[in-house]
Parts: structure tokens; sequence; C-alpha cells
């Protein structure tokens, strides 16, 4: 059964909040390791709904410096607090973040029992931002108003599974079940050898998933989504207000589903939603025209890459 990789969507909206949307949040639960995405306003009352554990966060990643990828943020490092947090949160994002973080924990949140450690991201470089065991995280630059970078999050290649009939056959203990996944031979009681390709099945395939708002659609984008397994592209916009989406800096349904088949993505997440669509499915229909392969997003949507 393969591990643990899901994307909770808190809040798809844009600038304004609705009835239907809030701004835009995310935790993406990657092997019981929670990432938020942006924290934008009520992103504190959507947290709740999911059961999750919010001390688990350990790593924020943000988009850029406008309010509603960040007004929620103030509010949870607070919480954080008051819970009695103590392990340190890292928050990454553009280097125009910092002077909001640094005002954020000198005005409101003085006496905190952890440490909160901001690392700057250049969102005009494509990279490894983040690594551990399970993951990497690279930056994906974004074309918008202010400096902007989306996210691209990729499993690292588990261990093979080891088959339940071959530990019965030869007998396999317990303690040589990670040997063999490691990739060691087994050797009998009579001293025969048997490879470990024998006794495993190859691992789980690894997924990805990347996190793009908000932005206008650019070549280099695309290079680098190819292959993705799940694609969040903003859709704020449907084409008949394109000028509006050149004007800001975002894009139009059409123009994320282009992007989405350019770069052969898997599935095609559509958010980021401007509060002037009551149905947007409008825009939905509008990206299957060009990507069948697209979805809607929505608070409280749980989705695997």
């Amino acid at each position: 059964m393969p591990q643990k990789f899901e994307v909770h969507i808190l809040g798809c909206g844009s600038a304004l909040p609705t009835r239907k949307h809030l701004p835009s949040c995310q935790v993406v639960d990657v092997r019981d390791k929670l990432l938020l995405l942006d924290c934008g306003e009520g992103a504190q009352l959507a947290w709740r709904k999911t059961g999750l554990n919010w001390q688990k966060i350990s790593h924020i990643f943000l988009t850029h410096a406008h309010g509603d990828h960040v007004f929620g943020l103030p509010g949870l490092i607070s919480t954080m607090g008051l819970l009695g947090r103590t392990a340190p949160l890292f928050v990454h994002g553009p280097s125009t973040l910092q002077p909001f973080i640094q005002c954020v924990v000198e005005q409101f949140c003085t006496n905190l029992d952890y440490e909160i450690h901001f690392e700057p991201v250049d969102s005009t470089r494509h990279q490894i931002i983040f690594e551990d065991r399970s993951m990497k995280v690279w930056s994906l630059p974004l074309q918008h108003r202010v400096p902007c970078c989306g996210y691209l999050i990729q499993e690292k290649p588990g261990l093979p599974h080891i088959l339940r009939k071959m530990i019965d056959f030869y007998n396999i203990p317990t303690w040589a079940i990670n040997h063999i996944k490691a990739g060691e031979d087994w050797k009998t009681e009579t001293g025969e050898v048997i490879p470990h390709e024998r006794l495993t099945t190859p691992p789980d395939p690894v997924r990805s998933y990347a996190y793009c708002s908000d932005t206008m659609p650019t070549a280099d984008l695309t290079e680098w989504l190819r292959g993705v397994d799940l694609l969040y592209h903003e859709a704020t916009y449907a084409d008949d207000d394109i000028d509006q989406a050149q004007r800001y800096g975002h894009s139009t349904a059409r123009q994320a589903a282009t992007v989405a088949r350019a770069a052969n993505v898997k599935k095609l997440l559509l958010g980021h939603f401007s509060a002037r669509y009551d149905d947007e499915n409008v825009l939905l229909e509008e990206a299957k025209s060009i990507f069948q392969n697209a979805f809607l997003a929505h608070e409280d949507l749980r989705i695997t890459p």
C-alpha cells in the first residue's frame, strides 16, 4: 500500500473571501510530515475541520507578499505558542516577506517558547530549498506583480516490498526484513543464497505535486512541471477576462489547462478563483476543452497526487 501523500485544500479563493471560498492555504501531508503552503485569512478555522495536528507543521512555504496568502500567519504563529509549541518553525518565501515575519514576531508574538527561522527563497531560481529522507521541495519561479514562487514537492523512492510468501517459505526472521529491503540477499540455514530480487517487488512509484499560485503562464514553468502527477494552477479568470488577468499577473482557466497539457501532467486542479464567479464551472468547462483531466478545488477537498 502506498505511503501517505495527501493535499488538503483549506482555501482556494483569491483576494476577496466569499461565502464559498477562503484565500489561499493548503496542507500537504507527506508520510505524516505536514507542510503548509500559504496561509491566507481563515486558515486556522479551516485547519480545525481537517482534524490534523497543526503542531506537526515544521515548514511553511509562502509564495509572495500579498495579503491573501499571508494574513492568516500571525494568528497561526500565536496559536501554536498558546498550545505550547517548543519545536522550531521554518518559514520559507521570497525575501520581501522577511519584514512582515519580523513584525509579526516583534509586535504580537514576543514570548514564544519556540524559534521561528525565516529562510529566504530566491524567486528567480528553480532549485531545491528543502530536503529530508522523504521528499524534496523545489522552488518554481512564477511571473506575478511582485517576487513570487511556487513549490514542487517530490517524494523520494521508498524501499522495495518483501513478499509475504517468501518470508514464510524461507522462514525469514523479522530482524532480516529491512536488510533485505535495503538490498541484501538472504542466506538459508543450508547455505543457499536467495537474491533479494526474488524476495521483493519494486517500490511504489514516486509521486509529485506542484503548487502554482499566483502566476502568468511562462515557457520555463512548463518545463519544470513536466510529468508532474498533480498540478494546482491558479485559474483566477475565464478567458473572456484575459486582459484583466494580464493586468494583474494572473492566468485564465484556459491558460492553466494549456500549461498542464504542454507539461504532460497527469491531473490539473484549478484554484485561486476570482470572487466574481458564483459558479466556477465556467472555468472548469474552459479548462476541460484543453485538458480533460481537470478538476475544481474546493475547501475541505482532500486529494492524492
